[in-house]
């Protein structure tokens, strides 16, 4: 209990600061690869020019993101870069707008979602929220620019080239108790020691294929109580359940 109750609070302490000098929690992809598509709608949050968070841009001018991705930042510290797999290039916005879900909490995690709203439409292609999650079994996919390997001082650039990693729905049971599968997907990897880590936080979880992709989930937090990031499932919010709160926050 109390092991997994830290791990899930080194996941959010890590996700909103910028140097890593300790091992993180499950919050980057380790055991990923260089992205070999196009993600049009993949977005780097920018906390005072460095990336911090993962975003998948939902309208021309609002993207979505994990709701711990807000804690204790103001828009005027936020840019986002979206479009291009090398986070410094894309099109560029100022983060005007940012709404965390009104139920989100990180002792225990709920509801971890957030939307922003960017300062201008812009040229690049959102993606669709599916209709559903998925049921367990689903193959799904996870992207982000987070740390590559488990010691922070091994790592401590995040990758410019976009990471993407395979990854499936797997049982409820394989993940914590404080994971809600009401509105979080268990999700692991059919690849040995690889999962999202620190700055993967609020990147997406995707479903389809090259072209058709459709976003199910954000990355959320370590799966388990092994403080490692790539032992073990990761947690993401089901996005889809979050359907209804997201299209009323992102209609203002």
């Amino acid at each position: 209990m109390a092991k997994r109750g830290k791990a899930a609070l080194c996941a959010v302490v890590g996700a909103i600061t910028l140097t890593m000098a300790v091992t993180p929690s499950a919050s980057a992809i380790i055991g990923g690869h260089d992205a070999t598509s196009p993600y049009p709608f993949m977005a780097s949050v920018q906390k005072d020019g460095h990336h911090y968070c993962g975003a998948s841009l939902i309208k021309p001018d609002w993207i979505v993101t994990a709701g711990h991705c807000t804690v204790n930042v103001k828009p005027q510290q936020l840019s986002v870069q979206v479009g291009d797999l090398d986070r410094t290039k894309g099109a560029k916005a100022k983060v005007t707008k940012v709404i965390t879900h009104p139920d989100f909490s990180y002792e225990p995690f709920r509801n971890d979602v957030a939307v922003m709203k960017l300062d201008h439409p812009v040229d690049a292609k959102p993606i669709k929220l599916a209709a559903e999650s998925a049921p367990t079994g689903t193959d799904t996919r996870i992207l982000g620019w987070g740390m590559t390997c488990e010691d922070g001082s091994e790592c401590p650039d995040p990758p410019i080239r976009l990471q993407e990693l395979d990854t499936k729905i797997v049982p409820d049971d394989r993940c914590s108790e404080n994971y809600n599968a009401d509105n979080e997907l268990c999700t692991d990897s059919p690849t040995k020691n690889a999962q999202a880590c620190i700055l993967d936080s609020g990147g997406p979880q995707i479903k389809g294929r090259p072209g058709r992709w459709e976003l199910i989930g954000a990355t959320s937090r370590d799966g388990d109580a092994d403080p490692e990031c790539a032992t073990g499932p990761g947690i993401y919010t089901d996005l889809t359940a979050h359907r209804e709160w997201i299209e009323r926050a992102t209609a203002k």
